[in-house]
């Protein structure tokens, strides 16, 4: 058995509207959990859901604190998995890329504060003490305390769908997903027989960086959906046991699904289609 020591420390992000949170979402991180320490290499020490903003304009998405009070209740009796509402707080939508760099900031510095500032490119781990006069690094490093400890890696943990839509045009900056995959890395949940595979290997960015890729087939099939869940709803059907009691309490008591509700934002250009479109003509 693998030294706990020397493992890899990993955080699980997930990135996505959540619209709303399901038993699937929450199954992706005991997958990917199972997955990394079965390895042997690496610890996953946390799990991060991190709700999109209301400025994604995707048809049918209901407000960010309805969204984001809804996982903090999947999440409530979970001892490893939190949610954290720093993205959909922003007032406009924000480049996945941007959602990593922030949490990997937020694990580097003692003191982060919430701002755009801090989500620059990744520099090299660890942080710095206070050193003596004419001390030098290696021998601080030989000699520090045991509680420093390089910065755990920060991967976006996905379904297939998510993986796939590197291809969509306009939908993702291609320098924004070699960075992903080359710095952070990905964490792809997939069906067993699903064509996943043969997208990474008609992708020259993906092929490259293809070791940084954690490919985790899920054998125990579960096909539930937020646009599913959304669906049963408008047509007044159950939805117990497809996500958790607390979140279709929830969603009952403010009546949050509905016809309504599924119109809004239609006719209207989903953010990153607007930005990187216009982005391609200047």
């Amino acid at each position: 058995m693998e030294d706990p020591e020397k493992m890899t420390e990993v955080v699980l992000l997930a990135c996505g509207s959540f619209n709303p949170i399901t038993n699937m979402h929450l199954r992706l991180f005991e997958l990917a959990k199972d997955y990394f320490h079965e390895t042997g290499k690496y610890k996953v020490i946390k799990g991060i859901i991190s709700p999109v903003g209301d400025g994604y304009k995707k048809k049918g998405l209901i407000s960010a604190t309805h969204r984001v009070t809804m996982a903090k209740l999947a999440t409530k009796t979970s001892d490893w998995v939190e949610v954290d509402d720093w993205e959909s707080s922003q007032s406009e939508w924000l480049e996945t890329l941007k959602v990593l760099r922030y949490h990997h900031q937020k694990l580097s510095s003692p003191d982060p504060t919430n701002s755009l500032q801090n989500a620059i490119p990744l520099t090299k781990p660890g942080r710095k003490r206070k050193q003596e006069p004419n001390r030098h690094d290696p021998v601080k490093k030989k000699n520090q305390s045991p509680d420093i400890k390089s910065v755990p890696q920060v991967k976006l943990l996905c379904g297939s769908d998510m993986l796939e839509s590197f291809g969509i045009p306009n939908l993702w900056k291609l320098e924004d997903i070699t960075e992903i995959v080359k710095n952070h890395g990905l964490v792809c949940i997939s069906r067993a027989g699903n064509s996943v595979q043969k997208f990474i290997y008609e992708s020259d960015i993906l092929w490259r960086h293809k070791n940084n890729i954690h490919l985790v087939e899920e054998w125990i099939t579960n096909d539930i959906s937020s646009t599913k869940i959304r669906r049963a709803l408008r047509r007044g059907q159950s939805i117990r046991y497809l996500v958790p009691d607390v979140v279709q309490a929830y969603i009952e008591k403010n009546n949050l699904y509905s016809p309504e509700s599924e119109d809004r934002n239609a006719g209207v250009v989903l953010a990153p289609l607007q930005k990187h479109a216009s982005n391609s003509k200047n």
